[in-house]
């Protein structure tokens, strides 16, 4: 590039095999970006359109696949342009935009498990006062936080960012993240360490939260009786499922921040998949499991693609201890 080309413009050095590899990374990716805007979308349109799953746990849910959904739109067109592409370049500015929405939607996810998970603990161990905790107002506070934290805290990380100089032009990614600070001159000590704030902030302590609310649910659940326990562990499997994934996400995430501001750096092929399994696993793996282990969101979805029934569940056996609308 030249001069003028690369005060502006920075290089995506994160492809294997580009030129080799082109159309199979583009087939990969564009069967993926349509199969989570189809999947996610669908099970949005579910539980918008049924009222009896207009309730705090599917709202919740809804919005955690509505995330989905911007943040492959936030990323896809770009990827698919850039593997059809002999040059793999973006502007500094363009590439700080992508950062901020990258991260901000991706951290999103975490607070709003942590909602779902505060909504799962009061309907299973605080049942009668349910109805009361968990209002309207309260779940759109809930809502409006878990977009507009991130939003907040990454909006100083991406602009302490903006006019600093760059001495490097080649982005070791695919996807322009955390790591980008690498490019500048002199790497400002307040965004250095306000990274690690993020991660402990918006990575570690929801998903401790999370974990908190599980075993307390789990304990409550082992000291009660068997229905109860079959329907804990039936309303909370999906959200532990996804869990699972949050960890893996969590990990990945992190890792990328602390990478990021320590001098260490790995081959190609590791980065690669580490940000193939963030924009591909998540995104697809959460609608399938919200999808076919929710008994309620599955009766609709058995209902439009005619599939096979759930098997009744048994009636309780232990009427005074109530679990709210599992």
């Amino acid at each position: 590039m030249d001069n003028d080309l690369n005060e502006t413009y920075i290089t995506l050095d994160g492809y294997v095999e580009i030129d080799q590899y082109r159309y199979l990374y583009f087939m990969i990716m564009f069967t993926a970006y349509i199969l989570i805007l189809c999947i996610n979308s669908t099970i949005v349109s579910l539980i918008v359109i049924h009222k009896t799953l207009h309730e705090p746990m599917y709202i919740f849910i809804a919005a955690l696949l509505l995330n989905s959904v911007l943040l492959s739109t936030s990323l896809y067109p770009k990827l698919l342009t850039d593997v059809l592409s002999k040059k793999q370049i973006i502007s500094y500015s363009a590439c700080l935009f992508q950062w901020f929405a990258y991260y901000c939607v991706a951290f999103t996810e975490n607070l709003l498990l942590a909602a779902m998970a505060y909504d799962r603990y009061v309907s299973i161990c605080k049942p009668l006062r349910y109805p009361t905790i968990m209002r309207k107002s309260k779940i759109c506070i809930f809502l409006v936080l878990a977009w507009l934290l991130p939003a907040c805290v990454f909006a100083l990380s991406v602009g302490l960012s903006v006019d600093a100089k760059l001495c490097k032009f080649t982005f070791k990614g695919i996807i322009c993240g955390s790591a980008v600070i690498k490019l500048h001159c002199v790497m400002s000590r307040l965004v250095y360490f306000y990274g690690f704030f993020i991660i402990f902030s918006l990575d570690i302590l929801p998903v401790l939260f999370i974990l908190f609310t599980y075993t307390r649910i789990l304990i409550l659940s082992c000291q009660s009786c068997r229905e109860v326990r079959r329907k804990a562990a039936q309303t909370c499997l999906p959200h532990l499922l996804v869990l699972m994934n949050l960890t893996n996400f969590s990990w990945s995430m992190g890792f990328e921040v602390i990478v990021a501001r320590l001098d260490i750096d790995f081959t190609k092929i590791v980065r690669l998949i580490m940000t193939l399994q963030v924009i591909l696993y998540s995104p697809l793996f959460n609608p399938i499991i919200y999808g076919l282990k929710m008994k309620e969101i599955y009766k609709h979805v058995k209902r439009l693609f005619k599939l096979p029934p759930f098997l009744k569940p048994k009636t309780p056996s232990c009427p005074h201890f109530g679990v709210n609308k599992l």
